[in-house]
């Protein structure tokens, strides 16, 4: 990037109104990084030439190996409109569902997606799913249509076949936003043929057209197809299209008009993403995006560099941030210094002075900080709600160094690595020396233990992929005791499943998954109260911690506000830690019924109310037909007709089930539900099953009751794969009560 195109993003970035953050995102392989690079040579950044081919965003070795987006990149580029200079803000994001975390935190930087579906494969379950994200996140959504070339070249339509295969994937998209979209932005955001929300065209060939453009310029359908007609000269007849229809001019000219500014976006984002008070200086500040008012930056990624050591990425929502200004992590509740501020190009980052609100920008200098942090320049402010990606880990692995000797350095890159990705849920257990790593699928895992080896240089070997289980009950129990060790103090809980209702508030998230409520939470006892629960009850909820909840129901407690938090510890490690074979916990209420407290403080400390409370909570669910709840993806198969056999015999084996078939031309799609314990090399069974004709893609992960004659079994065998031991009934560590 030349001098001239920093001045420009340095001097576009003070003014909101020009500026248009956005995304790409859409199914594997539907096209997004050739299609941002067609953006990033319009812009002037590469040669037009290799568009398509460079795979600018895709700049890691493995990523061009394996030909997949796995990191989200993000570049900053100037694109002129009627004489007028925009700067867009483009992050390209991974399609593959192992890596659908980078979507969501990408989302949360943005205002704006496009949304690309192959012209040929049309609305794929990876569609919905990150379409579900950005409308989670409140960002706006604008259709392209890709790979037009292949209607023409391969399924030879007519210009009129051609307009109704895209008016069904419209219509198909469409369903999904009034499906998924909040009330109020059901209509608003759906895309439109005529407003021009929505293109069409071919990345690879980089040209695009939308109906504004075709009216502007003269072009029609017919054109398309006469570029493409089998007459000598056709690769010539192509690049006149892209110059006469340039793919990044029509694409960027849509989202200039149809995706928000910052200033607009921040006004309907910020209630939803931040839980502080709105009329407050910052709340202000936040929603107007004011580049006066206090610094408050989100990281959405960090990205280790070589030089520079951790470079945050993330969206500055209000506030000018300036190289060596001091800031506070409002999570990690600590100081740090902005020592660079960065504007990204791709791989290469160019420093500048300072930034305004409203862009995608990076820190260095911020220790200490993860992706979802606040950092900002007023320390009270209230951060910004966690991240939450749709699915969760379910596939965990135990990994160790190769050489004794590179041990430190493993769990030295461990940390790193689970910061550059959160997904990555990493477990360090230094007593034991064994670590785990868990993650989305096969591949994800795949992928992070080849990056230790290749970028990190530590070699490593692991275990044979392990599923990680979930435990709850299936009945309300009764209360029970549970007293501390010096017999001074008693604590009666009851348990009882958790209503559907509820767990689907969480599921979508509606309702924070993990919250301990500490003031007036007017909000989420309405939505509570409308889905059923008595408004009494609401009042008492103090705890939610990984989908399951804890109500305190006592009456005339002296001292309750003094052991309140306590009890809330040992409910979240009960929760972490089932009573079956310490497997996390899932769907479970938690009353805290009774208490009766030692009047001297030194005689309910800690070292009694923790074992007390935990002792209660474990023996009521006990009581409480504890079961075992195992992972199931939920599917897609698709092949040609032939092998419909095959494919089911394939999933019966594998105790899956199947939920729908629908056939469209000599091609089957089939839905199916399968154990994540069985999905352990699927994809090399289903090659061989379909002769390397079949894909599969996961639409939703669920939990349900793993069936009752492996209960047993499995619980036995998880026990002793952790080496614990049964004591009254609980399982324990085999080195002394809660050694963990």
């Amino acid at each position: 990037m030349d001098d001239k195109a920093v001045e420009k993003i340095v001097r576009l970035s003070k003014d909101p109104v020009h500026i248009r953050n956005i995304c790409t995102s859409a199914h594997i392989d539907h096209g997004k990084t050739t299609f941002s690079d067609n953006l990033i040579a319009g812009a002037g950044m590469m040669s037009q030439e290799t568009a398509g081919r460079q795979l600018v965003l895709d700049f890691k070795p493995d990523e061009q190996a394996r030909g997949i987006t796995i990191d989200a990149a993000n570049v900053s580029m100037v694109h002129n409109l009627e004489g007028q200079d925009y700067l867009i803000n483009l992050i390209d994001t991974p399609g593959h569902v192992d890596f659908g975390g980078d979507v969501t935190r990408a989302m949360r930087a943005i205002d704006g997606t496009i949304l690309l579906v192959d012209s040929v494969e049309s609305v794929m379950p990876q569609t919905e799913t990150v379409l579900r994200q950005a409308l989670r996140e409140r960002v706006r959504p604008c259709l392209f249509i890709n790979k037009v070339d292949r209607l023409i070249r391969e399924l030879k339509l007519t210009p009129e076949q051609m307009q109704e295969r895209f008016l069904k994937i419209i219509t198909q998209v469409n369903k999904l936003i009034s499906n998924l979209a909040e009330t109020e932005y059901k209509d608003k955001w759906l895309v439109d043929v005529n407003n021009g929300s929505v293109c069409f065209g071919s990345a690879f060939h980089r040209w695009a057209l939308s109906i504004p453009y075709m009216k502007a310029s003269g072009l029609s359908f017919r054109d398309v197809i006469e570029t493409y007609s089998d007459a000598p000269g056709q690769d010539e007849r192509i690049k006149a299209l892209a110059k006469k229809a340039p793919l990044h001019r029509v694409v960027l000219n849509m989202s200039i008009a149809h995706h928000p500014n910052p200033k607009q976006a921040q006004a309907y984002r910020i209630p939803k993403l931040w839980h502080g008070d709105v009329e407050s200086e910052a709340g202000k500040s936040l929603v107007s995006c004011d580049p006066n008012g206090p610094v408050v930056f989100v990281c959405t990624k960090i990205v280790i560099d070589k030089n520079a050591g951790e470079v945050a990425v993330g969206r500055l929502f209000s506030g000018t941030v300036s190289q060596g200004q001091d800031l506070t992590l409002i999570g990690g509740k600590k100081p740090v210094r902005a020592q660079q501020v960065f504007v990204s190009n791709g791989p290469k980052r160019e420093q500048v002075e300072e930034i305004a609100a409203g862009n995608v920008i990076g820190l260095v200098g911020l220790k200490g900080v993860f992706s979802g942090e606040t950092a900002s320049s007023d320390s009270g402010i209230e951060p910004f709600e966690a991240i939450k990606h749709i699915f969760e880990p379910v596939v965990t692995k135990a990994i160790e160094a190769k050489r004794p000797s590179d041990l430190p350095k493993l769990v030295e890159v461990l940390r790193q690595v689970s910061k550059e990705d959160p997904t990555l849920v990493v477990e360090i257990n230094e007593e034991t020396g064994e670590n785990l790593i868990s993650g989305m699928g096969e591949l994800h895992l795949e992928v992070i233990e080849n990056r230790i080896f290749t970028e990190k240089g530590v070699e490593v070997k692991t275990s044979q992929p392990i599923v990680v289980f979930r435990e709850t009950i299936t009945k309300a129990s009764p209360e029970f005791e549970g007293k501390s060790p010096n017999k001074h103090n008693k604590f009666y809980m009851k348990v009882e499943p958790m209503p559907a209702q509820y767990s689907e508030l969480i599921k979508r998230g509606e309702i924070s998954s993990t919250l301990r409520l500490k003031k007036k939470e007017e909000e989420i006892w309405s939505k509570l109260e409308a889905a059923g629960m008595e408004s009494k009850l609401t009042r008492k909820l103090k705890d939610i911690f990984n989908g399951n909840m804890l109500f305190d129901i006592t009456k005339g407690q002296v001292y309750g506000g003094e052991v309140i938090e306590m009890v809330m510890d040992a409910f979240e490690d009960v929760m972490k830690f089932g009573p079956l074979a310490r497997e996390p916990c899932v769907n479970v209420v938690v009353y805290l019924a009774d208490m009766k407290l030692h009047e001297d403080a030194i005689h309910r400390g800690p070292a009694q109310v923790l074992p007390a409370v935990r002792e209660s909570v474990r023996g009521a669910m006990l009581n409480g037909g504890p079961v075992l709840f195992e992972p199931l993806q939920v599917m897609q198969i698709d092949a040609p007709l032939d092998y419909m056999g095959a494919i089911s015999k394939l999933i019966q084996n594998r105790r899956g089930q199947l939920l729908e078939m629908t056939q469209e031309g000599e091609m089957i799609s089939i839905k199916s539900k399968l154990p994540v314990a069985e999905t352990f090399g699927l994809t090399s069974d289903l090659r061989s099953a379909t002769e390397g004709r079949g894909s599969f893609s996961v639409i939703d992960q669920l939990f349900e009751k793993l069936p009752f004659e492996l209960q047993e079994k499995m619980a036995g065998q998880i026990r002793q794969r952790k080496g614990l031991k049964l004591v009254e009934g609980v399982a324990m560590p085999s080195r002394g009560e809660e050694a963990q």
